[in-house]
């Protein structure tokens, strides 16, 4: 309950609302201060009794600007109980004539999906990963290459332009089944088509040995007290004119501060 001012009381009194008719009804006078309203929190009750089905959802996902009807288009699904000729009766003859153009796009979007969450990435490096491969089919030269392959460049440079870099093995690891070098020449690929769109180089985001600390320290199960040095000596491993990757400086940093610790790592885990 909460308070709202009552006309026929003078003053502020509790109210008590009534989901069923949307009425706000004063608790000690009865009075209705509001009629027809909508209620427009959350609805958890299931409607799906026939089917045992106890999924409270009754709305679909959020609207997307990267498809052409928003991504609230109808699907009808096959009935519980069906046969297997559901697809081969009159209304799925018809759901199959009328197939969503963007089909190829949203099964892409859902592998990006899944790859994002299985490392762990933020949604607006997802959504970036979408948005950089709806640029690259709109051009329709992407037939005939590895779509994983393509799918995991887009989230690797998406992971470069939010600067949450991951290392290109790190996507290969939930890329389904693509290589490191089948990604790379789809990331040059993606590169050198957004290039060509908007007639200027991509930019990529500068990446620094600091950006993989924290994370392989942690996978690599070291102490708070070791994480916290090789974070101070990756820190001060910038003041110098050091000419290798971020990738390699980090695993050297790593392995020194281990080897003076307890807990000595091989060459072979890093």
């Amino acid at each position: 309950m909460s308070d709202a001012y009552c006309s026929d009381c003078k003053r502020q009194t509790e109210v008590v609302f009534d989901h069923s008719a949307g009425d706000t009804v004063c608790s000690e006078c009865g009075l209705v201060l509001e009629s027809h309203s909508i209620d427009e929190t959350s609805e958890w009750r299931t409607f799906a009794n026939e089917s045992g089905d106890n999924d409270p959802v009754r709305v679909g996902g959020p609207t997307n600007p990267l498809l052409a009807d928003g991504g609230l288009s109808t699907v009808i699904a096959k009935p519980n109980g069906a046969s297997g000729d559901f697809l081969s009766s009159s209304l799925g003859r018809w759901q199959n004539r009328g197939s969503n153009p963007d089909r190829g796009l949203i099964l892409a979007f859902k592998t990006i999906a899944t790859m994002s969450d299985r490392l762990g990435l933020v949604a607006t490096i997802k959504d970036r990963a979408n948005e950089i491969f709806k640029r690259v089919e709109d051009q329709k030269s992407s037939r005939g290459r590895n779509q994983d392959a393509l799918l995991a460049a887009c989230l690797y440079i998406a992971c470069r332009q939010e600067d949450k870099p991951r290392t290109v093995k790190e996507i290969c690891s939930v890329a389904n089944g693509a290589t490191k070098k089948e990604i790379g020449r789809a990331k040059e690929y993606i590169v050198k088509q957004l290039g060509l769109e908007t007639g200027q180089s991509v930019e990529m985001g500068t990446i620094h040995a600091g950006d993989f600390m924290r994370r392989f320290c942690s996978n690599l199960g070291m102490t708070n007290q070791a994480m916290k040095a090789a974070q101070e000596s990756v820190q001060k491993s910038e003041e110098y004119d050091i000419r290798r990757s971020p990738i390699s400086i980090a695993a050297a940093i790593i392995y020194i501060i281990t080897q003076l610790t307890d807990d000595k790592k091989p060459l072979k885990g890093l």
